[in-house]
């Protein structure tokens, strides 16, 4: 069922079916106050093998994941970083612009209240708690020269011991309780990151279209998993800068996409071994929709 059509339903099934149509409920979620269930399972990585390789792990992350801040045009997220990681989020997007000695997290021109300090301090604490997950962070420096970012991180990270910052791809057991850095581009330090997008993937004027991308990339994400590069897969997207989809903001999309997205992952459950999909990067993600993600490492 398409997230947007009407329902024809029973009483005893609307409220359940209500979330799948319009996109609120458990697979969208634009309520800052996180509440997870008593049985909430928030070290999810406990239950997977120390052998496993990072590259074939299918694990949960966020589009702009610090992006809480500057109206609809910006906002990708609503949960607070230490939220989001409570949830099972483990993949971190992270734009930057270093002024000083100091990096502060962006959006666009916005100030997102944070500085990548306060971010690396967050996951730290998190990662002091539960030492069998890891946090993955893909660093994006905007406007300045790479060799500056780079060196600015190292400064941060100090002697700092739990964190990967070498190319090659680690186990799961090796990098427990550590953060990972992806290098791709302007960012060289950590594992290679493969982004699945294409140019103007991002742009939206018509939401079946932007399922159909979706699909293409997960399947190029599958043949991809297991090797030396992690893989990453955004299913983010707003209509600005299209004149069809003008009104359709990051919220608007992740309100249709991720329950569709949430359905479609589901298709493999019966698949033994399930597939990989890599890093699943997506806006305003409910917390039904991160165990959907989480849960495809049921082997």
């Amino acid at each position: 069922m398409k997230a947007g059509h009407k329902c024809l339903l029973f009483p005893s099934v609307l409220l359940y079916i209500i979330a799948l149509c319009h996109g609120n409920g458990q697979f969208f979620n634009d309520n800052g106050n996180l509440i997870l269930p008593g049985s909430y399972n928030i070290p999810w990585m406990s239950t997977i093998q120390d052998f496993r390789t990072l590259s074939l792990i299918t694990i949960p992350g966020t589009h702009d994941s610090m992006a809480l801040y500057g109206g609809p045009e910006l906002e990708c997220q609503v949960l607070s970083l230490k939220d989001q990681l409570r949830a099972g989020i483990r993949f971190l997007d992270l734009k930057v612009f270093g002024l000083g000695n100091t990096l502060y997290v962006m959006q666009g021109v916005m100030y997102q209240h944070s500085t990548l300090k306060d971010v690396l301090d967050t996951v730290k604490a998190f990662l002091a708690e539960f030492k069998t997950e890891a946090v993955l962070i893909r660093v994006q420096p905007e406007s300045f020269e790479k060799n500056t970012v780079n060196q600015m991180v190292q400064s941060l990270i100090g002697n700092y011991q739990h964190v990967w910052v070498t190319s090659g791809m680690p186990t799961l057991g090796q990098v427990r309780g550590k953060i990972v850095f992806l290098q791709k581009s302007t960012f060289t330090l950590g594992i290679p990151l493969v982004d699945t997008a294409v140019k103007g993937n991002s742009q939206v004027s018509n939401v079946n279209d932007k399922d159909n991308r979706i699909i293409k990339q997960l399947n190029q994400a599958t043949e991809a998993c297991g090797g030396d590069n992690a893989v990453l897969t955004y299913t983010s997207g707003s209509g600005f800068g299209t004149f069809w989809g003008m009104f359709l903001t990051p919220k608007r999309v992740a309100e249709k996409v991720n329950p569709w997205l949430n359905q479609y992952l589901r298709q493999f459950y019966p698949n033994q071994p399930r597939p990989c999909f890599g890093i699943i990067a997506t806006d305003f993600p409910g917390i039904d929709l991160i165990q959907t993600i989480i849960n495809l490492n049921s082997w």
